[in-house]
């Protein structure tokens, strides 16, 4: 299976002088493409960092991050905001969407920027993304007439837009109730069984049970991997119960 991203020795401090605090220790990671992938760590072990070194959204100090072949680290700042933007989708635990615009109007509007001629292919995609994960009465709500798990849908959807080769989410079900959380782990599910590669940063048990590889982090370091066979829908207490032994045998 081809490499999607490589982390060869990636170091990231934060702070100055005696405040320094390293957070990614000479990190190596792969992520092939189609991969589904989650990071778990205690508060303060790196898992966000990485997810932002990887994705180019933070600069490492040492080492290097290659991406679909091109290397991340010697990229420029607009090299870097094109490939996010064309080949990258992320999902975060607060989406961040313009107060001013409705729920349609947030999901097209980074597709715009390249494709102004192709208003209606937009929209038609941007339709069947939000039926497809069960929104399509919603797009002329505004963002505040909406529920949390509704929002993180059409934060999928946005992410969706350009095809993305990877879907990053750094706690997308943080924020939600059981039953939401579910259903957005449902769409990721789907989201990778169709070829998209996901990667998930999390500290919920069950979130990362849903995934294929599970990598651990402590102090700045992958202290641990766990991998996972398909999921299948009937096995996630037995699944859950493996991440929390490994997590138990390491300390974490």
């Amino acid at each position: 299976m081809k490499k999607l991203i490589i982390g060869d020795h990636i170091v990231k401090s934060f702070g100055e002088g005696d405040e320094q605090r390293i957070v990614l220790n000479e990190v190596s990671v792969e992520i092939n493409e189609g991969e589904f992938v989650a990071v778990m760590g205690p508060s303060g072990s790196g898992k966000s960092t990485l997810m932002f070194a990887l994705s180019g959204m933070d600069r490492v100090d040492e080492g290097k991050v290659v991406f679909d072949s091109g290397e991340l680290s010697s990229a420029s700042e607009n090299e870097l905001s094109d490939i996010r933007r064309t080949k990258m989708g992320f999902v975060f635990q607060q989406p961040t969407m313009l107060k001013n615009l409705n729920i349609l109007d947030n999901i097209i509007l980074p597709s715009m920027r390249d494709n102004r001629k192709n208003v209606e292919k937009i929209l038609e995609k941007a339709r069947a993304l939000m039926k497809r994960v069960g929104i399509a009465e919603l797009e002329r709500r505004d963002i505040t007439q909406v529920s949390g798990g509704q929002l993180q849908r059409a934060g999928i959807c946005r992410s969706l837009m350009n095809s993305p080769k990877i879907i990053f989410g750094d706690e997308p079900t943080g924020a939600l109730n059981s039953k939401s959380a579910e259903m957005i782990m449902d769409i990721f599910s789907e989201i990778n069984a169709d070829g998209t590669a996901v990667m998930l940063v999390t500290h919920d048990a069950k979130v990362a049970a849903r995934t294929k590889r599970i990598m651990f982090m402590r102090d700045g370091k992958i202290v641990s991997e766990l991998n996972l066979p398909k999921f299948e829908g009937t096995d996630l207490d037995g699944r859950v119960e493996r991440v929390m032994v490994n997590m138990r045998e390491i300390g974490i």
